[in-house]
């Protein structure tokens, strides 16, 4: 598992390229599961779903994507988001150690995100916007599985990590 500064930016830069290449992409017509999606939505299709086990490297450098299976339209800024999320990463103290992560600065790596990415000003607030949004789009969907009594979401517990009280100034600028 990847988790050097070096790797979590050319993950950024990596989606970057995605975003770039996806606004030619013509999804209309198309369905998808929107259970990560964004709610705003949009006309550029993201993948939602970027974590580690997501992402192939090379020599500790992102080079690819797999698993679109929660791709959707949406705003570029919210697929950065879920990003953030995932790999910064946006989890209690608790939940990061449990999910194997070491101990990090985060308002340093959400900036090293942010920047490796391109974000200005304008783009980082907007940054801490959607990943409220993410944050709870995701628990809405673990509910959502939990209530169904979805046999694969109660193996893996009762439920998202909390949210962090604020994510104010956490992007820099």
């Amino acid at each position: 598992m990847e988790q050097s500064d070096t790797a979590l930016a050319s993950i950024a830069r990596l989606l970057r390229r995605l975003r770039d290449a996806a606004r030619e992409f013509d999804h209309r017509g198309l369905t998808w599961d929107d259970a990560l999606a964004d709610p705003v939505g949009r006309t550029v299709v993201c993948h939602n779903d970027v974590e580690l086990s997501n992402v192939v490297f090379r020599d500790g450098i992102a080079v690819a994507l797999l698993d679109f299976e929660f791709a959707a339209p949406g705003r570029p800024v919210y697929d950065l988001a879920q990003l953030a999320r995932l790999c910064v990463p946006i989890d209690d103290d608790f939940d990061q150690a449990r999910l194997g992560w070491r101990p990090a600065d985060r308002p340093a790596q959400l900036r090293l995100v942010a920047d490796a990415y391109g974000l200005d000003r304008n783009g980082r607030a907007e940054l801490l916007t959607a990943m409220d949004d993410a944050i709870d789009r995701i628990e809405a969907a673990v509910r959502r599985r939990v209530d169904a009594g979805d046999p694969n979401t109660l193996r893996c517990g009762t439920g998202p990590a909390a949210a962090p009280a604020s994510t104010a100034g956490a992007a820099g600028g």
